[in-house]
């Protein structure tokens, strides 16, 4: 994964905490007022990427680098690791196989483990260099993993983890999503930036659309009920898409730094997390084609992916302090600053 304007309202660099107030002739729109009510410190050295609420609602699956930390949700507590996922980016669920699966971006590899224990089952290669995003799609029931230095997608089967087929996508891929009912869909990070709909039954490129005014999406979100997908932008924009047609429906002003994107159903709310400003915009869908944003949160600097539980509405957030930035080199030409020890901490944000 990659690394605003805040509302109409808001000025830069301006963290918001409070609802906008609608207008005399608008319906009253759901609380929006949500505010970070606690913070889990978990500490360690090291990075981060996704965050990945398991079905159940009960556990936060936190990639660590070298691991996955997984968290309670009730009291914010140590539950248990999944080990050696070198260079860990993603984790996927697949509940009816009663099984996780983590993308190992280093060692070019996704595990397989038990959701119920932990236990890791087997680590198998990629066809593809750097697995990053992973999704598991339930209709055909496929492992993908969205290899961010060989702009492919490799499709595995959940059970053996044999590679099933490779898939060539117009350039370095980013976030997944499924419909549910047979397409994946995944946002490709070039200038303007693309998206991808590829047939999880042929595991052939139904579609690729291009995402005008979005500079490298990175997040992805869906809103299968009426079929639209909610792509954060490097230039400070979401860009709604028509998940069916790929004609573009609305772009929504967001913060600086947005590198993942959820949609709450229940609420109508899409979000997204600004790691460069440390904000969490709030936008309200009033119609499948009429969007707003609501609120600016406060979060914190370097909060930039996020998980959500639908049950609850709540947001989890990961965050450290950043320390100097190391010089670039041939082989990291955008080097990312240091995080400094011990200050590694999940916000949880709710409405109050």
């Amino acid at each position: 994964m990659s690394r605003g304007l805040c509302s109409k309202v808001a000025t830069a660099g301006m963290l918001v905490a409070t609802v906008l107030p609608a207008a005399a002739d608008e319906s009253p729109l759901p609380n929006a007022d949500y505010g970070v009510s606690t913070i889990w410190q978990l500490g360690g050295i090291g990075g981060w990427d996704y965050l990945a609420l398991e079905p159940s609602g009960g556990r936060l699956f936190v990639s660590r680098g070298d691991r996955v930390d997984v968290v309670e949700t009730v009291n914010g507590r140590r539950a248990g690791t999944v080990p050696n996922t070198a260079g860990v980016h993603g984790i996927a669920f697949a509940p009816e196989l009663k099984r996780g699966y983590t993308s190992n971006g280093r060692a070019n590899t996704v595990t397989a483990f038990e959701l119920d224990t932990l236990h890791v089952i087997q680590e198998s290669p990629v066809a593809g260099k750097k697995p990053d995003a992973i999704l598991y799609e339930p209709r055909l029931q496929h492992v993908f993993t969205a290899n961010g230095d060989s702009n492919d997608m490799d499709v595995l089967d959940p059970t053996t983890l044999q590679v099933l087929a490779s898939i060539a996508l117009p350039g370095k891929p980013e976030f997944m999503v499924t419909d549910g009912v047979g397409t994946v869909f995944g946002n490709i990070e070039s200038e303007p930036g693309k998206l991808v709909a590829v047939d999880a039954k042929t595991l052939k490129i139904r579609a690729i659309w291009p995402l005008a005014g979005c500079s490298k999406p990175t997040g992805l979100a869906i809103d299968s009920v009426n079929h639209r997908l909610f792509s954060v932008c490097a230039n400070q924009v979401m860009a709604i898409t028509d998940s069916v047609t790929g004609k573009p429906v609305a772009r929504v002003a967001i913060g600086d730094g947005p590198d993942a994107a959820v949609y709450d159903r229940d609420l109508g709310f899409v979000f997204s997390s600004n790691g460069a400003e440390g904000t969490l915009t709030v936008i309200h869908q009033e119609t499948p084609d009429s969007y707003k944003v609501i609120a600016t949160v406060q979060s914190q600097k370097s909060a930039r992916t996020m998980a959500l539980d639908p049950a609850t509405h709540r947001i989890f957030l990961a965050a450290a302090h950043w320390g100097d930035t190391p010089p670039a080199t041939p082989d990291n030409p955008r080097p990312r600053p240091n995080i400094v020890p011990d200050t590694f901490v999940i916000l949880v944000a709710e409405p109050k």
